[in-house]
Formats: C-alpha cells, structure tokens, sequence
C-alpha cells in the first residue's frame, strides 16, 4: 500500500501509482454512467478504503435506493399440476401422469416474479461483495442486501450471458439501469482478476489489472457525461476495414478494430484511445521512445477510415491518452494529414484538475 505526505505532515493513503482513493471514486462513477453519484455517499469513503469497498459502497448505494419502491417484477413460464385450466395444457404430462384420474391438470403458464435476470445479477454481486470487502459493517450491508432480495423471491443462481439479454432493460427504468450497471461492472471486474489467481483482490495498489479496466471505462464514461449533449459520443466503436476482393476465408480470421472513444464535432472527429500503461518505453539502446503498438493502433484506427467518403474520417485526429505513471507527456505530430496527441492524465491531482485535464486534451 502506497502512503504519501500530506501538506500538514501526515499520511494519506494512495495506489501503487499514486491515486488518491477520492479520484478512485470518481473514476467509478463515471465507469459505470453514474455520474450523479460524484458527491452521493462519498461520506462513507475515506483514504483507508481500497477498490472493492469503493465497489461495494456504489452498489448498496444504489440498491438501498432502488428498494425504496417495488423491485421491478417480470413474466417466466412455469409449470404446475392444477385442479383448473391456467395457460396452456400440456397434453403429454397430463395423460402420462394420469393427471385427469386425479381431478388434476399440468398447465404451462406465465407467471408475474421478481426473480428476473436484472434481479438475479444483483443479488449474485451482493454476496460476492459481502465476501470480499474486508470491512465488516460493510460486508454485512451487502450480505443484508442480499438476503432482502432473497426474501423477496430472487434466486441466488447468477444469471447467463443469454438470460441476461432477455431482460432489456428500458430507457425509462432509470434505477434499474443504474443498479444493474454497478452490479455488471462489479461481478466483471472482480471475478476476471479472481480466476487469474490474485489473492490479494483486496490490495489496490496490487491489481493493476481493475485499475486499468476502470480506467478505460470512466475515460468513456467522461466524455460521455460531459460532452454528451454537444458532440456526438460513439464508445468502443467498431471500425471496418476498406477492404477489396477478399478470400473466402478472410472474414473469420481478419482482427476487428474497436476505437475506445470517437468524438464527432461539427467538422471535427476526435478518436482516443486509453491504455493504463506508462506511455514512453525503453529503447534497446539506450533512450525511451513512444510504444510502437500503441501507434501502429491508433494510425490503423485513423487510416482504414480515411478517403471513404466522411469528410471527417479523412483529417480525424487521435489521441493516445495515459496515466502520468512517471510523467507528465504531451507531444503531437501530424502523420498523412491526421494529428496524433500523445497525452497523459496525472490521476494524483484535485479531481476537478482531472476533469478539467479531460476536457481540455479533447478541445473543450
């Protein structure tokens, strides 16, 4: 665990790479689109919580709100034997059971539940929460949480990829949205670094893996929240290549292209893309240089989509945005008409001077 001075001569507490727990918060609302929640129950985190209880607090945050109201109730097909006609009969069951001696029916019907997938995934990221966080009043929250849903009628089993798709969730179901956000992000950033076998979930500054997820993710989330109303904002965008006369095998195996944030303003496009690494790299010999992977990815990004017919495709810029892991990068160069920035973020300062830092790498 890192620990910094403080201007009055203690300690605060900071990750590995220098961020205070505050700016941590921050990065995780807007990784999960909730930036209203920038100053809601920020009582409740202080320089000692790690990542999993920033995790934690979000997500019985924004249960604990959702149950003020009923949970949001869906249709599942059931079966049972019934004395009357409920639904459709199922034929098979009836007369192999010899249901009808009986005065009985098997029926399949629809029925109104709470155990829904949206439900179900919450519930599973609560006890997974409740075993996590180190803190006890903390776990007990979660585990509280949990068992609330259980009582009423969620089941504990995590719901499928495909389940979950059946339960879209609307526009509208604002609460539900928010909920269920936290919840995935949750489940997906924890349980990924768990089958990597770390032990040590619990220690920010030791999984880089979640900070660089995150990372990702409030970048998007950022400009989503903050320039959404002015610019059209397009995350994790599939690009395409221009591609002419290709062999029937080509299309399994060709790499798709998946641009983190696109930026369309007026006559401008802005196309970024985030890496949680440090942006310079040894030279063999001597020196440190930008990393070639990086550029190649972003010129392939800019490139492929030049002269098809989008004036703004043709003299899009990019950006290639880092951490400041060691230190402060900004140099630019223009490459066959396209501007590259190669910048960084320094996550140690004032959350505002972050957000400002944002805006101002994108022309804001």
């Amino acid at each position: 665990m890192g620990v910094a001075p403080t201007v009055d001569g203690g300690t605060t507490w900071r990750s590995h790479g220098g961020i205070p727990v505050r700016n941590l918060w921050m990065l995780l609302v807007y990784a999960a689109d909730l930036a209203g929640f920038l100053d809601r129950a920020e009582g409740d985190v202080d320089e000692e919580t790690e990542l999993p209880e920033l995790l934690a607090i979000l997500l019985a945050t924004v249960v604990e709100r959702r149950l003020r109201r009923s949970l949001s109730r869906g249709y599942r097909m059931t079966g049972a034997e019934l004395p009357r006609v409920r639904g459709r009969i199922d034929w098979l069951k009836t007369e192999s059971s010899s249901l009808l001696r009986r005065g009985l029916v098997a029926c399949r019907f629809e029925e109104l539940t709470n155990d829904t997938p949206r439900n179900r995934l919450v519930r599973a990221a609560l006890e997974r929460m409740a075993t996590v966080v180190p803190k006890p009043d903390l776990s007990r929250r979660c585990g509280a949480l949990a068992r609330t849903l259980a009582v009423q009628g969620v089941s504990g089993k995590r719901p499928t990829r495909a389940e979950a798709s059946t339960d879209q969730v609307a526009r509208h179901e604002t609460e539900d949205r928010l909920m269920v956000a936290v919840a995935t992000m949750a489940l997906d950033l924890l349980i990924p670094a768990e089958a990597a076998g770390d032990v040590h979930l619990t220690r920010l500054d030791r999984d880089e893996r979640l900070l660089r997820r995150i990372f990702e993710k409030a970048v998007a989330g950022f400009y989503r929240h903050e320039l959404g109303g002015s610019r059209r904002v397009r995350v994790q965008l599939g690009l395409g290549w221009d591609t002419a006369a290709p062999t029937p095998g080509l299309s399994s195996l060709l790499p798709g292209m998946q641009a983190d944030v696109v930026l369309d303003h007026r006559e401008r496009r802005t196309v970024i893309d985030t890496k949680f690494t440090g942006i310079l790299t040894a030279r063999p010999y001597g020196g440190e240089s930008f990393k070639s992977a990086h550029l190649y990815q972003m010129y392939a990004y800019l490139r492929s989509q030049a002269g098809r017919g989008d004036a703004r495709a043709d003299v899009a810029v990019g950006v290639l945005l880092h951490p400041s892991l060691d230190r402060h990068i900004d140099e630019g160069v223009t490459i066959q008409g396209h501007h590259v920035r190669f910048a960084t973020v320094d996550l140690a300062r004032p959350s505002a001077d972050v957000r400002a830092r944002l805006l101002e790498i994108v022309g804001s």
